[in-house]
């Protein structure tokens, strides 16, 4: 490592933190400090085969974070709300950091945001895996550590998982049951996160101080359903729910995610043109959804 930029990577055996630390790896000006609870687990013996330094830390636990950051000149930073649920917990992971990256004077920090949906709605929307972060990076500008706010749209990943079609009672037809009208939703490939940051690291002065919409492509639900329908060859179709109709479904996390597409709905700012300016390798859907057929076809 010695003479190159060292990177800490929050949550590197994650998904966003994944996409990031191989990104790094692949450019010979950074090297990469990797940050797992479980440095034993398959992924972090693949990060540390592949060229990163791998430690030990725990988002809960400021000793650990301090040691991960020391001697750091910059740091990716990814909180997971959904490991606990907790808006309150997440704000307090986020500011935690932000301090200790204060304390060991960081000088570039890119922090994986989303919007404080709470404040910007004048209390009228609770977001909270949206709400937590956004408090988080409100107190990184407040404690003036150089960072840029990344703020990833819905991952394409997640109609192959969490919103996956589901089949109707015909057995013929499959429905996206995702309430978005017909209001278009943007949406990028988690593993290509990590070409947009490593460009952003690559030019601090062009983007510390920015927020950072990330989208590959904005579609309508049609649209994503007619292109999985044309790469799976399976009667793929948007079911047109409400977001009212959505949280009475009554699963865990209902109006969460209800509250999150009525978000969608006001379309937050997202920037396909530079997205694809700082990641030329950006998929399409069309693109993702060819690469992911045979997963497409298994649902």
């Amino acid at each position: 490592m010695a003479g190159k930029k060292i990177i800490t990577v929050l949550g590197a055996t994650g998904a966003q933190g994944g996409s990031v630390a191989s990104a790094l790896l692949k450019d010979c000006s950074f090297a990469v400090r990797a940050v797992t609870r479980d440095v034993s687990k398959p992924a972090a013996e693949k990060l540390r085969k592949a060229g990163a330094e791998v430690v030990a830390a725990d988002m809960n636990d400021e000793k650990s974070l301090s040691a991960a950051l020391n001697g750091a000149y910059g740091a990716f930073v990814v909180t997971n709300f959904f490991e606990h649920n907790s808006k309150e917990k997440e704000a307090a992971q986020g500011k935690r950091i932000a301090d200790l990256c204060k304390k060991h004077g960081l000088k570039h920090v890119v922090f994986s945001s989303l919007e404080n949906v709470h404040k910007l709605t004048g209390g009228k929307l609770q977001v909270q895996h949206f709400d937590g972060k956004g408090e988080a990076e409100e107190y990184f500008r407040e404690i003036h550590v150089p960072m840029t706010s990344v703020r990833v749209a819905f991952y394409f990943e997640n109609f192959l998982t969490v919103s996956k079609p589901h089949k109707s009672q015909d057995g013929k037809t499959y429905q996206l049951v995702i309430p978005m009208g017909n209001v278009p939703m943007d949406g990028i490939s988690v593993a290509d996160l990590g070409g947009v940051v490593r460009s952003i690291f690559q030019k601090p002065s062009e983007y510390i101080g920015k927020d950072i919409g990330v989208s590959a492509e904005k579609l309508t639900i049609k649209q994503y359903a007619e292109t999985m329908s044309k790469v799976s060859g399976k009667n793929i179709v948007d079911s047109q729910i409400t977001p009212e109709a959505y949280e009475r479904l009554g699963f865990p996390g209902a109006e969460e995610l209800a509250n999150m597409f009525r978000y969608y709905q006001m379309v937050p700012h997202r920037d396909v043109k530079l997205t694809h300016k700082l990641n030329p390798d950006s998929k399409n859907f069309l693109q993702f959804a060819e690469s992911k057929k045979k997963d497409i076809q298994d649902l």
